[in-house]
């Protein structure tokens, strides 16, 4: 993305993200603006973009996603689309592209179970969920595929290892076991 500008905004509902992870709100902005300039569409290009950020705890998002939708259970993140690509938005007015909710309790299990830093987990999440903001999505193989080498090279070049280096962490692998 060359021209556009993009916002980012961080809030943090539960204090134990800046325990386990003091530079939290840093890493996830950096990781939303890169998700951002790697992985918005070329129709984007020339907009002002805005994202969220919502570093929260397992309670709060277990709320969101059994309300919108219907899985009375945390997950890692979720991705809250505001923005619709079929809507014409006028010269110059900035783009809401929709809130990104992260559960500290999930990413810190995963990235202990995984064996990675959480501040690495973390970001990866944030851009998976401004990913699905932009449109992308692994419900098919190809799509999985496409996703998740975006992710990669978004992650290489914040200086975070590939997380799908384990066969067995690949969305395609989750996607695939599950025909």
């Amino acid at each position: 993305m060359t021209s556009s500008a993009y916002t980012v905004d961080v809030a943090s509902t539960c204090t134990g993200w800046s325990q386990v992870c003091p530079s939290a709100d840093r890493y996830a902005r950096s990781a939303a603006r890169r998700a951002l300039k790697h992985g918005a569409p070329a129709a984007l290009w020339q907009a002002r973009l805005e994202v969220a950020i919502v570093l929260a705890d397992a309670g709060l998002q277990r709320g969101l996603n059994r309300d919108y939708r219907g899985v009375d259970a945390p997950t890692n993140v979720l991705a809250f689309p505001a923005w619709d690509p079929r809507t014409r938005v006028p010269i110059g007015a900035p783009i809401l592209l929709g809130d990104v909710v992260l559960a500290l309790e999930i990413v810190a299990r995963e990235a202990s179970e995984q064996n990675k830093p959480i501040a690495n987990h973390l970001r990866h999440m944030v851009v998976h969920g401004v990913l699905h903001l932009l449109g992308y999505d692994h419900m098919t193989p190809i799509e999985a595929a496409m996703m998740e080498a975006l992710e990669r090279s978004i992650l290489a070049d914040l200086g975070v290892s590939d997380p799908y280096r384990d066969p067995m962490c690949s969305i395609e692998r989750v996607f695939t076991s599950h025909e």
